[in-house]
């Protein structure tokens, strides 16, 4: 007889027991982060780090990653296969094992692996879980053994289907499109991890080919890595487009205690700091431990050469880790057995002894390259005098423009039309060009919600000047106060005013060219602001189509192409090109620009830091020549050029 419950009752019938694959569909964020384009991405590097992670332990050489037209995945590797005979434990082949329990990896013991990337232990079973279907080949012991799975779920036993030479894995996959959806990949952002991959593990080919993007007419599906530099090449790569204060990247390789400890890096006339941290050939975007001991080493090294040659006078206080990362672009990589990784992303490492180890390391090889190398060293101590007056400038000039609270209304500069709405969840500022603009933006505006800041003219190209010329710059010292929330280390997102900052130029040359100093300024400044998917770009209409009362806003030309053949025949067929925003009235300007429910706008993200840097310094830096050849590459692909 089956018990009878009453409304509301809690007993343990409610909890539900999930065990295995059934657990990593249900939850899929917990093991791989999202289920977005970046979830379906690290599928993929869960199978390549198992590829990577026998190249760090000496037996692969190459990994070949292939997207096939229909979405599936394939990746191969000539590693040592993995091993075939039945586990002890499970009963199972250790194939089938690795690839449907959860945490069983050669990567516990430290017998497999002396290194790795993948701790866990669940990157390949949930890679597993998550697809429709995966195939495993691998060849070992001068034979070749298959293995399919569905949703996780072997479908027959390991079988041996004939003879092989030399050895290897071969896991192909379909990500499961109930989990994620239609399949959709970045081939930029899948090369350039395999491109760090390459440049961490010196000599290490990886091959990334994508039918998938060939099929959908991408000018690029198809990339080759293979560095034998190792990290100082990484360093170089990252320096390319910059003028450099000494010609040879700095390197540091040293293993303590079991861990290896490697560093590169190398100074320029920037003002920015690009600094990259890997644990085990993972990037750990949040930092950790060996990050900490590289920059508490780095800057006590430079403040002893500095003191000891006296090229810091006695009164003069040493120098901060914000002088002395000024112009830098650095690499720390570190291999150790026993990583702790902040979560299943492995963000951040956090071994505490870590960051003695690259502290000892790197302060003793510093300390000696700077006493063997006299001018480098000199350039280099010159290069933090300069950071650190300009620190103190700087210091000045920030006291000046955020010495009053910008959330207190008094000190809100005075073109900005504000909004009435204070919760900043629900508040939207436009940074607007021109006055003209401005004036048809506030008109057309919702009141409520939105704010207008108009700005005057172009603002500083930041990639060229430091902060105390920025801050003494006018427009940008209105932009930070409207937005509220400082800028640099400084950045507190807690007090940002607005969640959605909107760039809305005019579609004309000068309009882009504002809009590329305005990123410039956010990406170096407030990169926060980006990281939390708080800037944005309005998307005005290019075209205004009319036929009597019927009316198209046009967005993009082949658009407009469409339109015009669809109106032919019609009387008084008129065809008006936006070149600014002033030439839109206040009506249509909301209509078609500021009205949630029908305008459309571009989040600015910044996945791919590297590039993201990378363009931004050729575009806006001091060097013309790789300005030039970008643009001499990118000519033919224009569009909408006004001259």
């Amino acid at each position: 007889m089956k018990e009878q419950r009453s409304p509301g009752e809690y007993t343990a019938q409610d909890i539900m027991v999930l065990e295995g694959m059934e657990a990593v569909r249900l939850r899929p964020g917990m093991y791989i982060g999202s289920t977005d384009q970046r979830g379906l991405h690290h599928l993929i590097y869960e199978i390549v780090d198992n590829a990577v992670d026998e190249a760090m332990a000496g037996y692969c050489t190459r990994v070949a990653v292939r997207i096939e037209a229909n979405g599936s995945v394939q990746v191969e590797d000539n590693g040592r296969g993995i091993p075939v005979e039945v586990h002890p434990a499970t009963g199972k082949s250790a194939v089938e094992t690795v690839m449907t329990i959860l945490h069983a990896g050669a990567k516990f013991g430290g017998k497999g692996y002396t290194v790795a990337g993948g701790l866990h232990g669940v990157g390949a079973s949930v890679v597993n879980a998550l697809s429709f279907w995966l195939r495993v080949e691998v060849k070992r012991d001068g034979y070749r053994y298959v293995q399919e799975f569905r949703r996780g779920h072997a479908t027959g036993p390991l079988e041996r289907v004939g003879e092989a030479v030399g050895s290897g894995t071969t896991v192909a996959f379909r990500p499961d499109e109930e989990i994620f959806g239609p399949l959709n990949y970045a081939f930029d952002e899948l090369s350039q991890r395999f491109r760090e991959m390459a440049f961490l593990n010196e000599g290490l080919q990886i091959c990334l080919t994508s039918d998938w993007h060939r099929e959908q007419g991408y000018a690029e599906w198809e990339q080759e890595y293979h560095y034998e530099g190792g990290i100082v090449s990484f360093v170089r790569y990252l320096n390319h487009s910059r003028v450099v204060l000494h010609p040879n990247p700095i390197p540091i390789k040293k293993a303590v205690d079991g861990t290896m400890v490697e560093a590169a890096f190398q100074y320029n006339g920037g003002f920015s700091e690009l600094t990259y941290s890997f644990a085990n050939c993972i990037n750990t975007i949040d930092g950790g431990s060996h990050l900490t001991g590289f920059r508490t080493a780095l800057t006590r090294a430079l403040n002893d050469y500095a003191r000891k040659q006296k090229l810091l006078k006695e009164d003069q206080p040493n120098f901060v880790g914000e002088d002395v990362r000024e112009g830098l672009t650095a690499v720390i990589s570190v291999r150790l057995m026993n990583p702790q990784f902040e979560g299943q992303t492995k963000a951040k490492l956090g071994n505490p002894e870590v960051k003695g180890y690259v502290d000892s390391v790197v302060a003793e090889s510093l300390t000696y390259y700077l006493e063997e190398h006299p001018q480098e060293a000199r350039l280099i101590i010159e290069k933090c005098l300069t950071a650190q007056r300009a620190r103190d400038a700087a210091r000045k000039a920030r006291d000046l423009v955020l010495r009053k609270n910008a959330m207190d209304g008094s000190s809100l500069p005075g073109k900005l039309a504000d909004c009435s709405e204070r919760n900043p969840a629900l508040s939207e500022l436009y940074l607007v060009e021109g006055e003209s603009a401005g004036g048809s933006a506030k008109m057309g505006r919702d009141r409520r919600f939105q704010a207008i800041l108009p700005l005057k003219g172009k603002i500083l190209n930041v990639e060229k000047a430091r902060i105390d010329k920025m801050l003494a710059h006018e427009e940008i010292r209105i932009i930070i106060t409207a937005i509220g929330a400082s800028l640099g280390e400084d950045f507190k997102p807690e007090k940002e005013r607005y969640h959605k900052v909107i760039i809305m130029t005019d579609a004309d040359v000068d309009g882009s060219h504002i809009r590329t100093l305005l990123l410039t300024f956010f990406y170096r400044n407030m990169p926060l602001l980006i990281a939390e998917g708080h800037l944005y770009i309005a998307q005005p209409p290019l075209y205004k189509v009319q036929a009597g009362k019927d009316i198209h806003y046009v967005y993009v030309d082949a658009e407009k192409d469409n339109i015009l053949k669809s109106m032919e025949g019609k009387r008084g067929l008129t065809v008006q090109r936006y070149k600014g925003l002033g030439e839109m009235n206040p009506d249509q300007l909301w209509e078609t620009t500021m009205n949630p429910e029908t305008r459309s706008m571009l989040r600015v993200t910044a996945e791919d830091a590297e590039a993201a840097d990378r363009v931004f310094t050729e575009l806006m830096g001091e060097e013309v020549a790789p300005r030039t050849a970008f643009i001499q590459a990118h000519a033919t692909s224009v569009r909408n050029l006004d001259v």
